[in-house]
């Protein structure tokens, strides 16, 4: 069987969340972009045009939003990585980057983290 690789970017996605190591970003929700590449084998949906078969971005969606509004981080690197864990819960995906960052933070500088992750 032949391997077709699909690579899936959404991108704009803005959270809620509470994630920071300043003292009270933890207490209070500031805005945290979120964007995520995937790749992965879609050899059986590209046949069967089944969403089944595929990976669906709306539930990669779901799980990385849930990380970042749900849970508590002091460094955007451990976030990633959770957001990470959530997205490589569904097999079929091979790799994911994901890019997380606090608009405006650094005097309407807006400072990201893009962590990778790949499947041996």
């Amino acid at each position: 069987m032949s391997t077709l690789v699909e690579s899936i970017s959404v991108s704009g996605i803005r959270v809620w969340g509470k994630h920071g190591a300043d003292p009270g970003e933890q207490q209070v929700a500031q805005p945290i972009d979120l964007a995520f590449t995937l790749r992965g084998d879609i050899h059986q949906s590209a046949h069967s045009d089944a969403l089944d078969d595929t990976v669906s971005y709306f539930a990669i969606h779901a799980a990385a939003v849930a990380v970042v509004r749900d849970r508590s981080f002091a460094l955007l690197e451990a976030l990633g990585s959770a957001v990470l864990d959530a997205i490589f819960a569904d097999h079929r995906i091979s790799f994911a980057s994901v890019t997380l960052a606090k608009p405006g933070k650094l005097d309407g500088a807006t400072p990201s983290v893009t962590v990778t992750r790949s499947r041996a």
